[in-house]
């Protein structure tokens, strides 16, 4: 099974989420996106659900001259949440990864005040808040996402993706109420591989996405 595209993708996520919504699992919701390549994803989302959309930036934090090998990442104001087994593997330390941090903060803080142009957080207390990517490798990305929603008070959290390595799924069972993924390939290398066309989104790509939600 490959997906031809992110909206593909997202119009087959979308309708197991509806299955979901229409057994009144998933009230009051509000999707969230994780850019870039989540927004186009959860575009479809949002409009199948009749749910509105944003985004939650998050970044991964890569080690030191290998930025691709993730360790960590961070959202919001929120401290990184790294990979202590990954980090003592690799000889590392927090401190060690302090400029890092530093750098993915300001691109965090660049891509949220892009995407938001002026306009605050959701306010996610007491809603179903349904956390969208287009795929899930590692899950550290989504981790830091679904501890950050947590934190805001909501109902309940899913987390909802088109593809994903079975392992990382059910790793992060234990930090969202409700784990959604229509593909659960049993050999996993990236998500790119289970796309079609899986090219670099801009932050123009973003803007067009909340806008068409």
């Amino acid at each position: 099974m490959h997906y031809r595209d992110r909206t593909r993708a997202g119009r087959e996520l979308a309708a197991a989420l509806r299955e979901l919504r229409d057994e009144g699992a998933l009230p009051e919701p509000i999707v969230l996106a994780l850019p870039r390549g989540g927004a186009a994803v959860a575009v479809e989302v949002a409009r199948e659900l009749s749910a509105p959309l944003d985004v939650l930036v998050v970044r991964k934090i890569g080690a030191p001259h290998h930025e691709e090998f993730g360790v960590g990442a961070i959202t919001g104001d929120d401290p990184p949440l790294l990979d202590r087994a990954t980090l003592a593997r690799l000889g590392l330390s927090a401190q060690a990864l302090a400029p890092v941090v530093e750098r993915e903060r300001q691109e965090l803080r660049r891509r949220e005040r892009r995407y938001r142009q002026g306009r605050p957080p959701p306010a996610l207390r007491g809603r179903t808040v349904i956390v969208v990517d287009d795929g899930l490798a590692t899950g550290s990305t989504a981790r830091a996402a679904l501890r950050h929603v947590r934190g805001q008070g909501p109902a309940r959290t899913v987390l909802a993706v088109p593809v994903g390595a079975p392992d990382s799924l059910d790793a992060l069972a234990a930090e969202a109420d409700l784990v959604v993924c229509p593909f659960r390939p049993a050999v996993f290398s990236s998500v790119g591989q289970w796309y079609d066309d899986f090219g670099q989104l801009t932050d123009a790509d973003v803007l067009n996405a909340l806008r068409g939600a």
